[in-house]
């Protein structure tokens, strides 16, 4: 199965200028520029706690898979190169498994540039599980951090959050883009992806950064599937917005005078918003309409 498997892949992998040796040798090559940092990341989703194989289409699982490794690419604001990608495959089917899966990820991967530089594929009686590996190239401006917030800084966001369990966590886009037209055109303090939930992600930033922050929530950007999951009772949109996750949108620390003309130019496709600010106390807070702040619980996806 490897064989006729791999005879297929070369046939659908384009060549990439990047890539000097790609799919049917022991490691790939890439060729770099002398001095270039390279942003390295991984992602394992499983059949059973990432998707239901038996419920999804196939391409899409492929989709996903690599997507959440460009997502990370994003938070750091660096440019994708390549990917490998390894696959535990279900013994029943695990040919077609395996070209559903690559029918997916391959036209992600070629809409970001990215070369598909190789892996490992193996067989077994379990589930399937896919791990990909995603190298990114740091630009001029430098990589974001999570740790570069600093009190004072305003929170932004892109995009809208919750209700991902509509849909979207199949068929978001990566925030590249728009990270790293972010990242040259104004100055970022930090950034990081929102996989796991709005409220726990920002927490982990703020964590890393030494400090606090400060939500105002009826300023959180609420995505409409958050209004229709909460219609059938039980959360609130803005419960669902704070910590359904797999939004994958970004969410950034900005120096306040840049926010300001940030928010005025909005220079990207999609809304960016302003939620609240950081702060030297640790913690995540919500503003209350007194000017006093009251903690609050991070919610999400705990790994």
């Amino acid at each position: 199965m490897e064989a006729e498997f791999l005879s297929w892949l070369r046939g659908r992998l384009p060549a990439h200028p990047q890539l000097q040796l790609g799919v049917g040798d022991d490691a790939a090559i890439l060729q770099l520029a002398q001095e270039a940092r390279c942003v390295v990341t991984s992602d394992m989703l499983n059949d059973g706690v990432d998707f239901r194989w038996d419920q999804s289409d196939g391409p899409l699982v492929g989709r996903k898979s690599l997507a959440v490794n460009l997502s990370d690419l994003a938070a750091m604001a660096a440019r994708p190169l390549a990917a490998v990608v390894s696959l535990a495959l279900p013994r029943r089917n695990a040919l077609e498994v395996a070209c559903q899966l690559y029918e997916g990820l391959l036209p992600l991967a070629a809409e970001f540039g990215m070369a598909i530089a190789g892996g490992d594929t193996n067989v077994w009686d379990g589930p399937l599980a896919i791990s990909i590996t995603a190298i990114g190239e740091v630009t001029e401006r430098g990589p974001l951090l999570r740790s570069g917030a600093r009190p004072g800084d305003a929170i932004l966001v892109t995009g809208r959050f919750g209700g991902s369990l509509m849909g979207r966590h199949f068929r978001f886009t990566p925030r590249v883009r728009e990270a790293l037209l972010l990242n040259e055109r104004y100055a970022l303090h930090a950034g990081i992806d929102v996989s796991d939930g709005l409220s726990l992600d920002l927490s982990r930033l703020a964590q890393e950064s030494g400090c606090g922050a400060v939500l105002e929530l009826e300023a959180v950007p609420i995505h409409d599937a958050a209004y229709r999951i909460a219609a059938g009772g039980g959360a609130t949109p803005c419960e669902h917005a704070l910590g359904d996750g797999e939004d994958f949108e970004l969410i950034l620390a900005v120096p306040a005078e840049e926010a300001t003309r940030l928010l005025a130019d909005q220079p990207l496709n999609v809304p960016l918003s302003r939620i609240g600010s950081f702060i030297a106390e640790p913690g995540l807070y919500r503003a209350q309409a007194d000017g006093r702040r009251q903690p609050l619980p991070p919610r999400g996806y705990e790994h």
